[in-house]
């Protein structure tokens, strides 16, 4: 594929030369804290409590920069049982400020820090709640939950629990918590350091590591971050390869560094690919001009390597598809590989069970033979039980004229390329009366080998409309303003690439379709590239601010296509689906739809 780059501008000049925190984090040994307590009425600021009392230490590298504390007037009795537990009494609060006075001097006191809390839910909640009952904006904090935290780096054999007193005892915290804010602060402060050490320990040494730290990540996935240093913030492929350089998953983003280093964190789960990150020793990247051209290297550098992990797109040519025959009494077959024989075909259908689904629709509307081989034009044969059953129009015994069983095939014919209405007007009349006869079963499988004849042949027929395309030259303005071009041939992207900023728009597409790649077609409805490809290209052509610039050929469906009534199949299944029991979803097919 020709990708053109005409500003010839290097990664650096493209993203700046100095870095930013996205791409090196924030190193916690810097960062300042705002570690937060409060004491309250009851559990819940929704429920009508109220906060009696605010502590908070600001922190930074180890050392204390100021504290602040006050009690806080409720307005309402303190029940009885949270003035033993935190000592505070309605006396103690009466002369205190209300919160509409102590709220706005602790947000000017914590501005600017990375807010801390033990079961921050609780704290950071209740703070919220009364920021927004006083109209006042809430900061856009980055908040560590010390709680959560220890949750994953501590064991039972350090405490039986994660409640702060327990912490405290467990980092010899220099003060010990007793359900006054200002103190338990100070234990979490303890706490908070205690944790930075273990997690150094593990690996985690900035902000972004720590919020998406999780013990499900193992040290030696996480030591492998590095390997997202050298990828530029840019849409591409990215490959993870092993010790011997075997390609072991491929993938596409939008940004590569920032979607490759989601791979080292919590954020990503999956069982397997964390398997595969343990294996991988280096990742390579290919920096795309734009998403489209992004995904479509994806969809060939699996097709290319087959990686072990990757679970999609990895074997194109396993497909099936239907042939009409050419020969002196045509059939229908099912075939594995699409020649250049001058027959027809339909497809390609992912899975053989949605093959043979169709196959049996048209052999329900269509009279043709069934059998195999090739009939001389004047057969003597014993006809067939499909004969007998008047399915079969059975060339083979001579009682067929040539002229009838040709319109029956041209007919077949015209419902494979051009339109759909005679096979769904015949499944649908047979529906019809099996339902009547309340053969429910019998109608269902009739209404499933429909919706695979309509969804196949509307496939077929808009990749036949894009792949008949000798050229296709379309542009689309992205939202910082320029333009993006792809260049289309037969179905296969040629070229892609950016306009920049200063070029003269026609001459630069000149240029972009001079150095497009030479795109030989082949035959039936994917002459040039896989199926997959010229879907993702046709759903970028009918996405919205798509313009042409120049096309070669005849871009256009049929009127009275299949795809009028693939929205009336999409529905009855999305009905049937929400009626299944979601254990039992699991097992139905899975259709993928193409984007009209």
């Amino acid at each position: 594929m020709g990708s053109t780059r005409a500003a010839g501008a290097t990664a650096a000049s493209r993203h700046g030369a100095q870095l930013s925190f996205d791409e090196i984090g924030r190193p916690l040994r810097g960062l300042t804290f705002c570690v937060v307590d409060l004491e309250t009425t009851g559990g819940s600021a929704e429920g009508g409590s109220m906060i009696t009392e605010i502590g908070a230490v600001k922190v930074c590298a180890g050392e204390v920069l100021g504290e602040f504390q006050t009690l806080v007037n409720p307005h309402a009795a303190i029940p009885p049982f949270i003035a033993v537990l935190t000592g505070i009494t309605d006396s103690m609060v009466a002369d205190a400020p209300s919160i509409e006075q102590a709220l706005p001097a602790f947000l000017e006191f914590s501005r600017g820090c990375v807010l801390v809390a033990h079961n921050a839910p609780f704290d950071v909640g209740f703070l919220r709640h009364f920021a927004t009952a006083q109209g006042l904006a809430w900061p856009a904090y980055d908040v560590v939950d010390t709680a959560k935290v220890a949750r994953r780096v501590i064991t039972r054999d350090d405490a039986p629990n994660c409640k702060l007193s327990s912490l405290a005892q467990v980092f010899h915290a220099t003060t010990a918590p007793n359900h006054r804010a200002l103190a338990d602060a100070r234990a979490t402060v303890d706490v908070l350091h205690g944790l930075m050490e273990r997690l150094g320990g593990l690996g985690v040494h900035t902000l972004e590591e720590l919020q998406t730290f999780s013990a499900k990540v193992s040290a030696a996935q996480r030591r492998k971050r590095h390997l997202a240093e050298s990828l530029p913030h840019a849409p591409g492929v990215y490959l993870f390869r092993d010790e011997r350089d075997r390609v072991l998953y491929v993938g596409t983003s939008r940004d590569l560094r920032t979607r490759v280093r989601s791979y080292f964190t919590a954020s990503e789960t999956r069982s397997r690919i964390g398997e595969m990150v343990g294996l991988a020793a280096r990742v390579s990247a290919v920096e795309c001009a734009t998403v489209l051209e992004a995904e479509v290297r994806e969809l060939r550098l699996i097709a290319a390597h087959k990686p072990g992990y990757n679970r999609r797109s990895r074997f194109p040519e396993k497909v099936h598809w239907i042939k009409l025959t050419d020969e002196p009494w045509p059939r229908l077959s099912l075939v594995r590989q699409v020649l250049d024989d001058d027959a027809d075909y339909l497809g390609p259908f992912g899975s053989r069970k949605a093959a043979d689904r169709c196959l049996a629709a048209l052999h329900e509307t269509f009279p043709v033979r069934q059998c195999s081989g090739r009939l001389a034009r004047h057969a003597q044969r014993s006809p067939c039980v499909l004969a007998e059953l008047h399915r079969c129009l059975s060339p083979c015994d001579g009682s067929a004229s040539a002229d009838a069983y040709a319109a029956v095939v041209a007919d077949l014919r015209a419902s494979l390329l051009h339109h759909a209405d005679e096979v769904v007007a015949t499944m649908t009349a047979r529906m019809d009366d099996l339902a009547a006869d309340q053969r429910f079963e019998d109608a269902g499988r009739l209404r499933d080998r429909l919706a695979a004849f309509v969804r196949a042949a509307t496939r077929t027929q808009r990749l036949g409309g894009l792949s008949r395309c000798a050229e296709l030259v379309a542009a689309r303005r992205r939202d910082d303003g320029r333009w993006e071009v792809h260049v289309v041939r037969y179905g296969r992207l040629a070229a892609a690439g950016l306009i920049p900023t200063q070029a003269h728009a026609g001459a630069w597409v000149d240029q972009l379709r001079a150095s497009a790649e030479t795109v030989l077609p082949g035959p039936g409805p994917t002459p040039a590239a896989s199926a997959e490809e010229s879907e993702k290209i046709l759903r970028w052509l009918e996405s919205p601010g798509v313009r042409l610039v120049s096309l070669e050929g005849e871009w256009a469906c049929p009127i009275r296509g299949a795809g009028r009534h693939v929205a009336r199949h999409d529905a009855a299944q999305t009905s049937r689906e929400s009626l299944v029991p979601f254990d039992e979803r699991r097992s139905l097919p899975i259709v993928h739809q193409p984007a009209r």
